[in-house]
């Protein structure tokens, strides 16, 4: 018994730490949000944020176009 009550909460501990990401809202001048996967960088040659989508491909927005950046 103990150690089924002890499976469950690892298993639920396992859960959230799954659950947990480095996701990160872009607001654009548009008006528009974009949801990344990862913290976006500014590739500063080129003036381009760069992301990755929610369905994992690299994305580039121009800076100018990104009113914000946030943690989510």
């Amino acid at each position: 018994m103990h150690s089924k009550i002890l499976a469950l909460g690892l298993g639920a501990t396992l859960l959230a730490l799954v659950g947990c990401s480095d996701e990160h809202t872009i607001t654009t001048t548009d008006g528009g949000t974009i949801i990344s996967q990862n913290r976006p960088e500014i590739d500063e040659n080129t003036g381009m944020i760069r992301y990755r989508d929610t369905d994992g491909n690299d994305v580039q927005i121009p800076q100018a176009n990104v009113i914000s950046v946030s943690e989510n």
